[in-house]
């Protein structure tokens, strides 16, 4: 049976054929994925949990021991490793690759709420996840910085408006706010004026507490008409803290500015960034498993000027860090390098043929079967990567090989006196 025998006595049902399989590919080749290495990423969910002030000893026994039993029955997990430290502690599942992720992360969660009733009624909040892989490396970094600004008030912005939009762009696993932390009135004691007006710690925390509270004033009626009484009594600046009373002393109030130094803060001293010499706050940016980076990049990039226009204009948000400028330049130096692959083989034939004719079948053969191979790609979800572009530069000899012994064969038959016709069939 000769298979190629329909393409020669049909001319133009072939010609028509790869110019259908050269646009098929040349319209996957701008919609398939690119990465650096071949997508293969298995499915990651990581799970965290806090408690504050608990030692790693106190996580490990009831905080992961309860969830690593909850997540434990799900199915497809093929790996389940847990850390605690001081007030947290995270459980990473990896799962088979022919697990869904968004699949996986629902079963996750109706694991974490089952697991609520097991876990420490202290804990502040329920276990949250993530779908990113902890061992990846961040696909970028966004720095805010201000002239004016606290970081303080940048890292205010920055968890409360840009996390949140940021989380929602598709191909992002997890955004983490790094470099300060919300702000905070910090009320250090002096033991030494405590000691003299005799008042304790826990006399200063019940005052502060019961000073702070929201709470309703009540409402005031006469006849038909109704007054509801409201009052801002929320303490949220120092300034507002040193007022307070926090006990009677010789028919004297004691204020809070009398026994402690109030100033505005942080809640967490021991936090800080820095990007090009000013006092920054980080916006880390990870992807989630199986997201293409470079598509991933380019939609958070496109969504910049709409988050530079959402937080204050005294805050300048500028990009540190992006690792898709190696993967672009790598991936542009294979592609020149298949380029020049054809273009060397075309020429290496018509330099041994001398024959433009001759020379013309490699040189559409080439092309069409490396266009045509991008819309195979596409069926099978294949990504343009440093590796499937270097398999189609081996290929490519292949191709002109296979096109150069038929050429070197039909051109045999011709000149032993077979009609051209009989002998592309023969020679096919």
């Amino acid at each position: 049976m000769n298979v190629s025998a329909p393409f020669v006595e049909r001319p133009v049902a072939t010609t028509l054929l790869t110019l259908a399989a050269v646009l098929a590919g040349a319209v996957a080749f701008r919609t398939l994925p690119v990465s650096p290495l071949p997508q293969v990423d298995f499915p990651t969910i990581s799970v965290s949990a806090t408690l504050p002030g608990a030692s790693p000893e106190t996580m490990a026994a009831t905080v992961a021991t309860p969830l690593e039993r909850s997540l434990g029955v799900i199915a497809g997990v093929t790996e389940m490793t847990s850390s605690s430290s001081l007030g947290n502690t995270r459980v990473v599942l990896q799962f088979d690759l022919s697990r869904d992720i968004d699949g996986a992360a629902r079963d996750v969660q109706a694991a974490i709420n089952a697991s609520r009733n097991l876990l420490p009624t202290s804990l502040p909040s329920n276990p949250t996840y993530r779908k990113v892989n902890p061992a990846d490396a961040p696909i970028m970094i966004l720095a805010l910085t201000s002239d004016t600004m606290t970081q303080g008030q940048m890292y205010d912005a920055a968890s409360t408006i840009l996390a949140q939009k940021l989380s929602q762009v598709q191909g992002i696993g997890q955004v983490t706010v790094g470099g300060s932390s919300l702000p905070a009135v910090r009320v250090e004691l002096n033991p030494n004026a405590l000691y003299k007006y005799g008042i304790g710690l826990e006399d200063v925390r019940a005052a502060i507490v019961a000073t702070n509270a929201n709470r309703p004033k009540g409402d005031v009626e006469d006849g038909d008409r109704h007054w509801q009484i409201r009052a801002n009594d929320q303490a949220r600046i120092a300034a507002e803290y040193l007022p307070l009373v926090v006990a009677y002393r010789n028919s004297a109030p004691v204020r809070l500015s009398d026994v402690a130094d109030v100033q505005d803060s942080v809640q967490d001293l021991r936090n800080a960034g820095s990007a090009n010499g000013k006092r920054s706050v980080l916006l880390i940016l990870y992807r989630q498993p199986n997201a293409n980076i470079i598509e991933t990049v380019d939609r958070v990039k496109d969504l910049l000027p709409v988050l530079q226009a959402s937080i204050p204009s005294a805050i300048n948000l500028d990009l540190v860090l992006d690792r898709t400028p190696t993967i672009r330049g790598s991936l542009r130096d294979v592609e020149r390098t298949l380029m020049l692959a054809v273009l060397l083989v075309v020429l290496v034939v018509f330099l041994f043929l001398r024959s433009w004719r001759a020379t013309l079948i490699p040189s559409v053969a080439v092309p069409v079967s490396l266009i045509g191979t991008f819309g195979v790609m596409y069926l099978c979800r294949y990504s343009l990567n440093n590796l499937s572009l270097m398999a189609l530069i081996v290929a490519t000899g292949f191709v002109v090989d296979d096109a150069i012994v038929v050429l070197e064969n039909v051109q045999r038959r011709i000149e032993r006196g077979e009609a051209p016709r009989a002998a592309a069939l023969a020679g096919a």
